[in-house]
């Protein structure tokens, strides 16, 4: 809501690995409630594991990334990374680490996830 973002960078697409970032995500902010939208991607299935007590999680419905704000930001990100080469791997996570910390701040994270037909009502109900 406030454009405010948490970066933890993973090795792998697995549910103990995204079961990982949200432990250490709700340890960012440990006094506030984190919602975060999740598409259905299967390393999002947590069954068999407790979610953190300030941790929501909403999956959006099949077939709709317009939906899921990050799917934004990483278009966002691409539309400054396309036509790039780079040596290494090692050379693509300079660039976004940089791209991160010196392109993207509150103003342009909220500016790029902002959607009114979403976000209105939210406001609206939590008198945000």
């Amino acid at each position: 809501m406030d454009g405010d973002a948490f970066i933890y960078e993973i090795q792998g697409i697995i549910s103990e690995i995204f079961y990982q970032y949200l432990k250490a995500f709700s340890l960012y902010k440990p006094k506030e409630i984190i919602i975060i939208i999740i598409d259905n991607a299967a390393f999002h299935s947590l069954s068999k594991y407790t979610l953190p007590d300030n941790i929501i999680l909403i999956r959006v419905p099949p077939y709709s990334p317009e939906l899921n704000p990050s799917e934004k930001i990483w278009h966002y990100i691409k539309q400054h990374y396309k036509n790039n080469v780079f040596e290494t791997l090692d050379n693509i996570k300079q660039w976004l680490y940089d791209f991160v910390n010196n392109k993207l701040n509150n103003e342009i994270i909220k500016w790029i996830i902002y959607n009114q037909k979403l976000c209105k009502p939210f406001l609206d109900h939590f008198n945000v």
